[in-house]
This record gives C-alpha cells, structure tokens and sequence, in this order.
C-alpha cells in the first residue's frame, strides 16, 4: 500500500477506507501481522474496514485489544464496535473521531518451512549406546487466533515476519524432537520405517505450547534422520558381516586391513584340495583249487585231451629233428 494512503488524514468530505494490501511475499519474507498506520491513531465511524480473504483485524486501544473482524467489507459504526464504543463513550451514530490501533493479521497457510538441528543431538541407542544424530524436516504454519497471537507475541512492534516465528518454532520442534527419540526407545536402524510415527508424536507434543501463541502446526514432516560418517561406516561394515556371510565379513576385513595400513595381516586362503586320480580295475582271475599230493608221486594231469603231435608242453610248438 502506497504510504501516502498509510497516512492519509481524516477529511470531512467522505469516508475513510482502512485496508492492508498484503503485498509482502510468501514464503520467509512474508509477514504476519501489520499495523494500519494513521496519523496519532485516528480513525472516525462511518470508515469502511476492508479485511480481505485470509486476513483479520483486530483493533486496540491503549494495548487492550477490544473488537475483531473477519473477511468482508465492513462499516464502523457504534454497532459493530461495542467494547471500543463503551470505553470511549462515542455518541450512538455520530461520525466523531476516535483514536485506536488496527492489525491486520494473516490467517493463511505459510507453507515449505524448513526445520533442523542446527548442532547434534546426543541419543542413547539401545543396541549402539550414546549416538549423535542430526534431524531435518518441514512444516505447515497457520494463525488460528489473531487476537491472543498479538497480545502475546506481537505487542507494540508495527509488524511481525514469518521468519521471527519460524525461528522460535524452530528451537521448539527440536527441543521436543530430542525428548520424543528419548521416550520411544527404538534402534537407530528402525527410525527410517517410524518417521511418519515420531513426526506425529512431536506434532501433538508441540500442539500446547503452540496454542499459547495463538499459533498451529497442520502439518510436520521428518525427512531424514542422519547419524555421523563413521557410526554410518561401521553399521555398513556391520550389515555386510549380517546378511553377507562369509563373503561379507571377508570383504569387511579386507577393507579393515586397508584402512589400517597393512598392519593387520590376513591368513592365507587354503589351497584347493588334490584331484584323486582314478583306480583301473584289475581282470579277474578264475579260482582253481588244487589238491595237495603224496611225497614222490608225479604231478596229476588236468583233465582234457593231451598235447596233440608237434606240440610242446602248455601248447607251445615242438622243437623241429636235426
């Protein structure tokens, strides 16, 4: 809004019009709460109060916040203004002059916040011990009550960022981030399957303290838990040992000589066993019983035709005659 609209003086000839264009953009840079400047406060009945859609204003007088207004177009008059009307004693549909403070206050969802532990948090694992453990995530951010966030949170300031409140959200979620790993008591290897479950817990656990900014938190979301390089290296040594067999725990060993230097020396694998060489099997021979003979008696003969003419003994052939 241009300032010379900011500071526009009252004029006798027509109503005042008292708006926020809320031309602050989204995100970090956005703002939350901002303060219709006028000359020493002055407004006058008969003003029109234009609150757009995702906005609200609040009106205060010597810091004691007294009448609101939702989305619309409205009419200041004595009937819409009963607390402020009562304690300045305004004359019922007279136009006079008034003094009061108008905020406006943005109700709409502020989107893509980001959280995160900005040093680690000490951790005690049930199976690792004491681990230090870094968190990171986003959240949702909406005003569901204009009148106690001023009265708590904005007090005589002209205008309140996002980013003020983001920062104190912030410190708040990791706080109870640290107390919710504490009371779950689960590994460190099974956060990545309960992050939905743990960012639950934490959002209800923030929901009181939240409320009393006049503040809400929709939606929060844990993206990663991350431990240190080297606890990550030794779960990584350690799973390969687990699901790797004797293959893992070989290649985790090796590697454990290389980062070391060479100082831890391996055993020599086993040399392959000798290939057993092949028996041939022997012919068989026929089984043929003798029977012992009486001293000085000639050998029997085996039965069968005897050696024919020209044959020798056991069939070889007869020497030829001279």
């Amino acid at each position: 809004m241009p300032k010379d609209q900011q500071w526009r003086p009252i004029r006798g000839e027509g109503p005042d019009i008292v708006e926020w264009a809320d031309d602050g953009c989204p995100g970090q840079a956005g703002t939350v709460v901002w303060r219709f400047d006028r000359q020493d406060n002055a407004l006058r009945l008969g003003s029109q109060l234009i609150v757009r859609e995702g906005q609200w204003a609040v009106f205060v007088r010597e810091g004691r916040i007294t009448d609101s207004f939702g989305p619309g177009r409205h009419v200041l008059a004595t009937r819409n203004l009963p607390i402020l009307t009562s304690l300045l004693s305004l004359p019922f549909g007279g136009e006079s002059p008034f003094k009061a403070e108008v905020y406006f206050v943005a109700t709409r969802l502020f989107t893509d916040l980001k959280w995160g532990t900005r040093h680690p948090l000490i951790v005690r694992d049930p199976e690792l011990g004491p681990v230090r453990l870094r968190g990171f995530g986003s959240f949702t951010l909406r005003v569901n009550d204009p009148s106690w966030l001023i009265r708590e949170v904005t007090g005589n300031q002209g205008q309140v960022n996002l980013q003020t409140l983001s920062d104190q959200l912030r410190n708040l979620i990791v706080s109870r981030l640290a107390d919710s790993l504490g009371k779950a008591n689960h590994s460190i290897l099974d956060l990545a399957g309960r992050y939905d479950e743990l960012a639950r817990d934490l959002r209800l656990g923030l929901l009181e303290e939240v409320q009393e900014l006049g503040l809400e938190i929709p939606t929060l979301l844990i993206e990663n838990l991350t431990l240190p390089a080297e606890v990550e290296a030794a779960l990584d040594r350690r799973s390969g040992r687990v699901f790797g067999g004797a293959e893992g725990a070989g290649k985790g060993a090796s590697a454990d000589a290389r980062r070391s230097g060479g100082r831890g020396h391996l055993a020599p694998p086993l040399p392959p066993p000798l290939p057993t060489p092949l028996k041939t099997p022997l012919p068989a021979t026929p089984f043929s019983p003798t029977t012992p003979q009486p001293a000085g008696s000639a050998p029997s003969q085996p039965d069968g035709p005897a050696p024919g003419p020209g044959r020798g003994e056991a069939g070889a052939p007869a020497p030829a005659a001279p």
